[in-house]
């Protein structure tokens, strides 16, 4: 499980799926990725699909998480509601938002989910009720995104939140909070990282962070990042297209 792994201090990477479709999922299982992010924020990716994409990465041996496209209570019960080992939330700029997503995400004492036995999650009541209530909480992950100037000048009261596995950075939107839109490589970017790597020790909380390419991957790797997103399926098949084309033109 995801979070075991984080648990574990392992280094996950994993590519952002918009591609509506569950073969990306086998594929990037087959590939020899950690876990695979459906992102329901952007494209077009509804939740009759997203659920045949659950089931598709878990039978290819990776990781499901679900990224959702608002804090709102409902939506993060349904990802998990249909399988995901972890939820993604986005834009969380603050102490408050943040219990509310771990609130959401957990069942009674530890938040307030709506316990429904009768969903995929639970192997459709195939489970012990007692015992889905628990596992859920024990074994799937939440991962809040810190997406903009608000959330980054409280990281230190977000990061303390309990329940949070993850504490993701966002640095195409963090760089636009920021006034420097696209920058991801601009020192107030690296700073932001480095002091929220540093403060996720103290708290021993789990950072996450986008890279667009395996190089980054592994600077951030060796800084300590655990939890690395790659790319997005549709960039990484457009490059593999175009640089097979220009390789055919250059002939």
């Amino acid at each position: 499980m995801l979070k075991e792994r984080l648990q574990n201090k392992e280094f996950l990477f994993g590519p952002f799926v918009n591609l509506c479709h569950p073969a990306v999922l086998e594929i990037a299982g087959f590939a020899g990725f950690d876990f695979a992010i459906i992102d329901t924020e952007h494209g077009e990716i509804s939740t009759d699909r997203a659920v045949e994409m659950v089931r598709a990465a878990k039978l290819a041996g990776i990781s499901p998480v679900v990224r959702v496209y608002g804090n709102q209570p409902e939506l993060i019960s349904k990802a998990l509601d249909i399988g995901a080992d972890a939820v993604q939330i986005p834009q969380v700029s603050s102490r408050e938002e943040a219990e509310a997503a771990v609130y959401a995400a957990k069942f009674s004492p530890e938040g307030g989910r709506g316990a429904n036995r009768y969903v995929r999650a639970a192997r459709y009541s195939a489970m012990d009720k007692a015992a889905y209530f628990r596992k859920a909480n024990q074994e799937t992950a939440v991962i809040v995104q810190v997406e903009g100037k608000a959330g980054l000048d409280r990281l230190a009261d977000i990061i303390t939140v309990p329940g949070i596995d993850v504490l993701f950075i966002g640095p195409y939107d963090l760089s636009a909070s920021l006034g420097i839109p696209g920058q991801v490589e601009h020192p107030l970017i690296m700073e932001a990282m480095h002091r929220t790597i540093q403060l996720a020790r103290q708290a021993g909380v789990a950072i996450g962070f986008f890279v667009d390419d395996a190089v980054s991957a592994v600077k951030w790797k060796k800084a300590g990042v655990q939890y690395i997103s790659f790319a997005a399926d549709v960039g990484l098949l457009y490059n593999a297209f175009r640089q097979s084309v220009a390789i055919f033109r250059e002939e």
